[in-house]
């Protein structure tokens, strides 16, 4: 019996030690989906470069994130979930090497989106791995400590920036934002290689790979990607790119009809559209993609209108987000703890929390002085944080909470190619307005009052994007709300 307990024990332990390599790594991703933006100006000083690079910097590690989720995540099902991982883990700590040591603003750029294809192929093995370890009510505790880490990751994404800028200075301090993967990554390979479970339930009968499929998805998410990540809001925007929608439409229908059709022919397409006839997937689905297009534009939008409006150094600008972050993971813990019993309702409370603190930015900046406005930014953003926590790990445990745990790399790869396509919207059409506003505005205000107008314009997309996710979350507590009647 003593035998039993100890292994019972021993295969407990290893399961959370397995779940934190997976947080871990994760983390690593999304930091670098954050702490790049407070480098942006030092990356302009060190290796110039326009609107259009510096965008493609921000943007293109979420097109590429995006175009590598899904059939990463149907090769970590159908093949080793372990494998893809040490895979895309160890592509990420050499992309990361490419861009600390990039001479050029385009070696840099191409280093970007390697290191976005790599993130995308371990993302998925992330959420799959997490599926395959925890059932039922630790499911979701696991996800509420997953959502307090990606929270985390998040929102102190621009004080890790700034403190390594203004440890290496504005010259070159921005290539420590990627030397810093290079340790961090050989450490996680070696935990991972040990701790990972080396074998996985697969999928019964048909489990070919769906290549046509995996290209007709591709080139539709990359069709609808590219004219956002290509706008700047300067005047050299070219309108020929939102041809690239027509591209997105007839792949997308090109690809509904191919995997319909090889479900008929007895084999096992990339997505399976049974999924999406879950509501909790789903509405899951739609909220999250809302939600993100929202917060990583907000961090971007607050980091240039401190540092570039304000003149705060990046140490400075990124320890703004600092309060968001705590009160995020507090909250992420709580609704992970929360979300059995109360389900969308947390949801629902924690996007309008973020959409209140957002909000609620817009007069502090437009109306108070200078030397007050971060400290209040600070205040209300905790707010938005509290409202965050409750919104990513108890909808990440809805979203999957219905799907079959040998689909659920690939399901938490069509989630995630939804957060990465409002992403990369996102942070296109609020910076683009940002940007539009200091273009137009130049030369007839002061440089303060410009930027004060620009950030509020930015702002008002951001919480319009809020107000879609709330009214999408309701919608979809009403019908859990009549279902259970």
């Amino acid at each position: 019996m003593a035998d039993t307990s100890k292994t019972d024990a021993h295969s407990e332990r290893v399961k959370w030690q397995s779940f934190w390599v997976c947080a871990g790594v994760a983390c690593l991703t999304i930091l670098d989906l954050s702490k790049v933006n407070v480098g942006l100006p030092s990356i302009e000083e060190s290796l110039g470069g326009g609107a259009t690079e510096l965008q493609l910097i921000v943007a293109g590690y979420a097109l590429a994130f995006g175009l590598a989720l899904v059939p990463s995540g149907r090769l970590g099902d159908l093949k080793s979930r372990r494998n893809m991982f040490l895979i895309g883990l160890t592509s990420f700590m050499l992309a990361s090497l490419l861009c600390a040591l990039a001479p050029s603003i385009e070696i840099l750029v191409l280093g970007r989106i390697l290191q976005g294809v790599a993130a995308g192929i371990q993302m998925p093995q992330v959420l799959g791995l997490i599926q395959q370890l925890f059932q039922g009510a630790e499911r979701g505790r696991a996800f509420g400590l997953f959502g307090a880490t990606i929270g985390l990751s998040t929102a102190f994404g621009p004080t890790v920036g700034g403190l390594l800028i203004a440890v290496g200075g504005l010259e070159n301090g921005w290539r420590l934002l990627f030397w810093m993967n290079i340790p961090l990554g050989l450490l996680a390979i070696w935990f991972a290689w040990r701790l990972l479970p080396k074998r996985q339930i697969h999928e019964g009968g048909a489990s070919s790979l769906d290549v046509t499929g995996i290209l007709l998805l591709g080139l539709a998410t990359f069709s609808l990607m590219l004219p956002f990540v290509l706008t700047t809001g300067g005047p050299d925007d070219d309108p020929r790119r939102w041809l690239w929608l027509i591209g997105f439409v007839v792949a997308g229908a090109a690809f509904v009809w191919w995997e319909r059709r090889y479900l008929r022919i007895g084999k096992s397409p990339v997505v399976h559209f049974g999924l999406l006839r879950l509501s909790s997937y789903r509405n899951g689905i739609l909220i999250a993609t809302a939600y993100f297009a929202a917060i990583p534009a907000m961090f971007l939008i607050v980091t240039l209108f401190l540092q570039q409006g304000l003149g705060l150094e990046a140490v400075f600008a990124g320890m703004v987000s600092i309060p968001f972050a705590l009160a995020s993971a507090v909250t992420s813990w709580l609704g992970g703890r929360l979300v059995n019993t109360q389900g969308r309702k947390i949801v629902v409370i924690g996007v309008a929390l973020a959409a209140t603190g957002i909000g609620a930015t817009l007069p502090i900046v437009a109306f108070t002085p200078e030397e007050l406005t971060p400290w209040l930014l600070a205040a209300v953003l905790t707010i938005a944080g509290a409202g965050g926590g409750f919104v990513i790990s108890p909808n990440q445990t809805l979203t999957l909470q219905e799907v079959p745990v040998t689909q659920g790399g690939v399901a938490g790869s069509v989630a995630q190619v939804g957060q990465r396509v409002g992403t990369a919207i996102g942070v296109a059409v609020a910076s683009s307005t940002f940007f539009a506003t200091l273009y137009a505005e130049q030369g007839h205000e002061t440089t303060e009052a410009i930027y004060r107008d620009a950030y509020g314009r930015g702002t008002l997309i951001i919480v319009g994007l809020l107000v879609v996710a709330l009214v999408l979350s309701l919608l979809d507590l009403r019908k859990r709300t009549v279902a259970a009647a």
